[in-house]
């Protein structure tokens, strides 16, 4: 994990963000630790204080930034992969009397609002991945040692049980309303009333009460399940750490989870089978996915690793996705296409639809999954293009459902310099796309519903499956948004691209969110849209952000002048 840039910021070093890369390992980690015993790993918080992604402030009180959530994103990964044995995995502090101070506030009254924003994202997402953990039979437990404010209770809140140390000092609190003028921005107010099962009236009292409450309180209200006393506290975490261990297989053998290859240059990123290029005149990124040939057995994915294909296009794609997203902040468009003989995707299919009963396709299939969550909440407009020498099918197909619009080529390109794609250019054969049982709940989206439950809300679903689609077929099935041929093509991804650029970025932003995920709301639906909404909005107002507001007054003994208004 390195920061690629020096910042400089006016306010406390952090105004221009800085070039992020999301590579990390064990021995690199500044900010974590992790041990495993048998069925069970522990893991510490452990925040150097001199260890912030960029100058300009200390991590103290076990307080964090975006360092150390991808320390922990990667801490995660490798749980899943290197340790599929590991049934519980208990999350506690490497400091005395102190659990997690939360995001640091000198970052967060330091940086820019993008800043802040993608931050937040990557930390609900990494939140919502130590659930989908424990759904996968890794149980989390939060072991609270001390003292959890603001996101550190809101990192216990992601675990499936919370012990809390009953000393008489430690507390878990949600402070951000009454101390910093904004939201517990990670999903505490959400999983408080959702998960937790807190009356909304004790909810609201909670939330405004920086102090928070500790002991027989928090149980009563449901905040904890357990205050243990100190003398009692090492006995009652190994049991309940025993008890609440999930199904994985004991027998199971991990694989290594190595580092990925990529090249960088100022307008590429290049992987093994994904390649980003950059038009910054244009603001597009163009996101192509090459599937190669793969096996269908679960054996050679075991054998194979982190190299198998599936699960190696999978790590490029998330790390593309986080790296745009974080970096490439002007970069509005993101034309997303894939590669690949159909066949390839196939494969990729019957792995997933045959063999979930093997832990590491089910782990695989579970990562693809959140990335492709992750796509769902990027804040940029997805067009996909579906052209000749293109594998949408199966698993793959779910890149351009998750797209706003889809454009197909009907027929080929008579001109190869026609296509949009250069290793388009010498496909003979039209482009089909497949669909299979994938797209019927293998892959969620954040409402619950698959990708095609979401296009066809309200609606019976009528869609060929196992069969090849060509561009007319796909259009009238209502699975591309226009399929052109190759008089119209050019002119008709020309005008789109232009008009998409003249739009204001924040409308779009806005309507794509509100487009992209129909129907029932849920907990996670939630924590991204109406809770990150109202943050967002929060961040950038004067009551919190301003030179007079609760984050820059924090800490300074001052108190924020608030403007009165309701708005």
């Amino acid at each position: 994990m390195t920061v690629l840039e020096d910042p400089v910021n006016e306010v406390a070093g952090l105004e221009r963000v800085p070039q992020v890369d999301f590579d990390t390992s064990p021995d690199r980690y500044r900010h974590w630790r992790f041990t495993v015993d048998g069925e069970t790993a522990t893991v510490y918080l452990d925040v150097a204080e001199d260890g912030g992604l960029v100058p300009g402030y200390e991590l103290k009180l076990n307080s964090y930034d975006l360092g150390v959530d991808i320390e922990l994103h990667d801490l995660t990964q490798r749980l899943r992969f290197e340790y599929p044995q590991v049934r519980s995995i208990v999350l506690t502090s490497g400091k005395d009397s102190n659990f997690c101070a939360g995001a640091n506030i000198r970052m967060l009254a330091g940086s820019s609002h993008p800043w802040k924003v993608n931050f937040c994202k990557f930390t609900n997402e990494t939140r919502n991945g130590i659930e989908d953990m424990s759904a996968a039979g890794q149980t989390w437990i939060a072991a609270l040692n001390g003292t959890a404010a603001g996101g550190g209770y809101e990192m216990a809140l992601a675990c499936e049980r919370i012990l809390l140390v009953d000393d008489r000092s430690s507390a878990v609190s949600l402070p951000e309303v009454p101390l910093l003028g904004v939201l517990p921005g990670t999903g505490g107010l959400t999983r408080v009333i959702d998960k937790r099962r807190v009356r909304k009236d004790r909810a609201d009292v909670f939330a405004t009460k920086s102090e928070g409450f500790g002991g027989r309180k928090a149980v009563e209200w449901k905040l904890v399940d357990e205050a243990v006393p100190r003398r009692e506290w090492d006995r009652v975490v190994a049991e309940r750490a025993d008890e609440l261990k999930g199904d994985r297989p004991a027998d199971a053998q991990g694989i290594t989870w190595t580092p990925l290859r990529r090249t960088i240059t100022d307008d590429a990123i290049t992987y093994d089978h994904v390649r980003v290029t950059i038009d910054r005149d244009a603001r597009t990124a163009t996101l192509v996915v090459a599937v190669p040939p793969m096996s269908d057995r679960p054996a050679d994915l075991h054998e194979q690793g982190a190299d198998h294909p599936l699960l190696a296009v999978t790590r490029e794609l998330d790390d593309a996705i986080l790296r745009l997203r974080t970096n490439e902040l002007e970069i509005g468009t993101w034309l997303v296409l894939t590669e690949g003989a159909v066949e390839n995707a196939l494969a990729a299919d019957r792995l997933i639809a045959e063999h979930q009963d093997d832990w590491l396709v089910a782990e695989t299939t579970r990562f693809l999954k959140r990335t492709l969550k992750r796509l769902d909440v990027t804040s940029r407009s997805l067009i996909a293009l579906i052209e000749p020498g293109s594998c949408f099918a199966g698993p793959f197909l779910e890149l351009a459902l998750a797209c706003d619009r889809q454009y197909m080529l009907e027929g080929v390109f008579e001109d190869a310099a026609d296509a949009s794609l250069p290793s388009g250019a010498e496909a003979t054969e039209p482009a089909t796309l497949v669909v299979t049982n994938a797209q019927f709940g293998t892959f969620p989206m954040g409402n619950g519903l698959s990708r095609l439950e979401s296009r066809f809300y309200g609606e019976e679903i009528q869609v060929p499956r196992d069969e090849p689609l060509t561009g007319v077929d796909a259009d009238e099935a209502g699975l591309v948004t226009d399929a052109p041929d190759d008089i119209d093509w050019t002119d008709e991804i020309r005008i789109l691209l232009e008009e998409r650029a003249s739009l204001s970025p924040d409308a779009l932003t806005g309507m794509e969110a509100n487009h992209r995920f129909v129907g029932p709301e849920t907990m996670e639906t939630r924590i991204f849209g109406r809770l990150t909404a109202w943050q967002n909005w929060i961040f950038i107002r004067p009551n919190a952000s301003g030179p007079e507001g609760a984050l820059r007054k924090y800490g300074t003994g001052r108190k924020a002048d608030f403007d009165q208004k309701r708005v």
